[in-house]
């Protein structure tokens, strides 16, 4: 196909099909950025026909350093003998959740690495106080991979496990732990964690207790591609048979003081094609997420005009990704600052994506 045909083929669809992996993978390696932009946008706009930008005040509370998984890319987690291990006390999250309810927050982010110290009952014990004490903050909380853990080292099967915590007070899961979901890169990347199809399989789980959930992606790895695409589309069918995805956002790999330091890192072409091709494969979800914290605030405000209608959360803190010392935590006044200069109106919402004064 020629460039200006597969344009306006694509153009011409929005809205009335799914694109096809081969069209995916074509934007992927197309070289006109802008032109990927643009069909973004209308995507974006065919989804939500106005001009507003969502966000929500909210904190990451990461539980624990301690994780048996060792990925290659992580530079958080730690062995428990390690001098810097940590595992926070209940009432420590729970000081943490008052800090952030009292200056007006309602999400809490918790998750943590896989510790096997740390069972159902320590994270069912968290969310009972947190929702009783702060009905309005949201807990979204355990990946996939964390449930997992979780039902293999209690022997409980996996479906009890998110029964269980969803009746603590479990209201939302995070995606994070999707990586890239083809295993042949997954076992380059972190041969250790749960496969492309348990972190699926457990999405499902989740969708079908009745809660929902973000889907992430990490790229600018080991992958290809076609690995991106897969992963697309994974996510893509999945949420055709749950509908249970909130949110999707994707960030860049960042290989500083990784055991993958000897790879390149990305650009911001890079990130602003990614976005706008999850976008446009991602038709179903209706949301799409920037990934502010490794894009900073400039890239941020160019992302909406590549198919992104949503800033995420504001941050007290934030551990994983900073731990690479890569981080833009932005405060209220920051959000709704960006994104007015760029022309949108900001709205504060909740995990579910309502409008909250």
């Amino acid at each position: 196909m020629s460039k200006s045909h597969s344009f306006f083929q694509i153009a011409e669809q929005i809205g009335q099909r799914a694109i096809s992996l081969e069209e995916g993978l074509w934007l992927l390696q197309q070289p006109d950025l802008p032109a990927v932009g643009a069909l973004a946008d209308m995507m974006r706009l065919h989804i939500h026909p106005n001009k507003q930008v969502g966000y929500v005040i909210g904190r990451i509370i990461n539980t624990t350093n301690i994780c048996w998984c060792r990925c290659e890319f992580c530079q958080f987690s730690r062995r428990a003998l390690d001098e810097d291990s940590y595992y926070l006390q209940p009432h420590t999250v729970l000081s943490k959740v008052q800090e952030l309810a009292e200056s007006g927050g309602n999400e809490v982010l918790i998750q943590g690495g896989l510790n096997p110290q740390l069972g159902v009952s320590y994270y069912e014990g968290i969310f009972k106080q947190v929702s009783q004490l702060y009905p309005q903050v949201v807990i979204h909380a355990l990946s996939p991979a964390e449930l997992m853990h979780l039902s293999r080292i209690g022997a409980m099967p996996l479906r009890d496990v998110i029964l269980r915590l969803k009746d603590a007070g479990l209201q939302s899961v995070p995606g994070a732990g999707a990586e890239i979901l083809v295993d042949s890169v997954r076992q380059k990347i972190s041969k250790n964690k749960i496969s492309s199809d348990d972190w699926i399989n457990t999405m499902r789980e989740v969708h079908l207790a009745g809660l929902g959930s973000t889907a992430t992606m990490m790229y600018g790895h080991v992958e290809e591609p076609e690995h991106c695409i897969e992963h697309f589309r994974r996510i893509r069918e999945l949420q055709d048979e749950t509908g249970g995805f909130r949110a999707f956002i994707c960030w860049p790999f960042q290989p500083e003081e990784t055991r993958l330091s000897h790879l390149p890192p990305t650009g911001t072409s890079d990130y602003l094609r990614m976005v706008a091709v999850a976008r446009i494969m991602l038709h179903n979800i209706p949301n799409i997420q920037v990934s502010i914290l490794t894009q900073g605030p400039k890239v941020a405000q160019i992302s909406l005009t590549y198919g992104v209608n949503d800033f995420g959360s504001t941050m007290f803190e934030e551990n994983v990704v900073s731990a690479k010392g890569n981080r833009y935590i932005p405060a209220v006044e920051d959000m709704e600052q960006l994104i007015q200069q760029a022309g949108y109106t900001a709205v504060k919402r909740n995990t579910f994506y309502q409008t909250v004064a």
